[in-house]
């Protein structure tokens, strides 16, 4: 069963730093191409570790329905 939050990126804002995908405990999130973090929304819980930790604030954890 999935959980009622995802986290999501904003791709335009992220810088790749890698922090997110170091942080996350079930590795849902990983950097994509170097470019930008992406979310497996099939893995993520929404704990809200990545975002926390986000030094670009640009991640958010938001109800499944709205990611």
């Amino acid at each position: 069963m999935l959980s009622k939050r995802l986290a999501a990126v904003d791709k335009a804002r992220c810088v790749a730093c890698g922090v997110c995908e170091n942080t996350c405990p079930l590795s849902a999130i990983r950097v994509h191409r170097g470019c930008y973090a992406a979310v497996e929304a099939e893995r993520c819980v929404g704990c809200g570790k990545c975002a926390k930790l986000c030094p670009g604030n640009c991640i958010e954890v938001k109800a499944r329905a709205e990611a």
